[in-house]
């Protein structure tokens, strides 16, 4: 019984997304359609007619897992602790040095071989 109730919210559930599917389309269409309005209705209508998808999208088991998700979501950016600006700007300081020397050690790496495949290259020619 538990199986045939989960069958057929899974049914209305895809009906209804697949409703708000169909109310975007038609809002773009429409927006592009009546062309000759004012723009300013044509967003208007637009807006409502997204408003009204997502409200049905959100009355589905996914839109109500999605909408919990960000509610948590929410809640756990309220827990971070951000860094102060002395420790931002320390560690930004560090990021720079050590790109530096990392690139400094690149480029005299690649001096010196390339110093080594002249000398190879030299001896060779002789």
């Amino acid at each position: 019984m538990n199986a045939q109730a989960e069958e057929v919210s899974s049914v209305v559930d895809i009906v209804k997304l697949a409703l708000s599917l169909v109310f975007v389309v038609v809002g773009i269409s429409a927006f592009y359609y009546f062309s000759d309005l004012q723009l300013l209705y044509r967003v208007l209508v637009l807006v409502a007619v997204f408003t009204a998808a997502v409200a049905v999208a959100f009355n589905t088991a996914k839109g109500r897992g999605l909408w919990g998700f960000m509610l948590e979501s929410k809640q756990e950016f309220k827990r971070i602790v951000w860094p102060t600006k002395d420790e931002a700007v320390r560690t930004t300081l560090m990021v720079f040095l050590m790109v530096f020397i990392v690139g400094l050690i690149l480029w005299l790496l690649d001096m010196f071989l390339f110093w080594g495949v002249q000398i190879l290259m030299s001896q060779g020619i002789k």
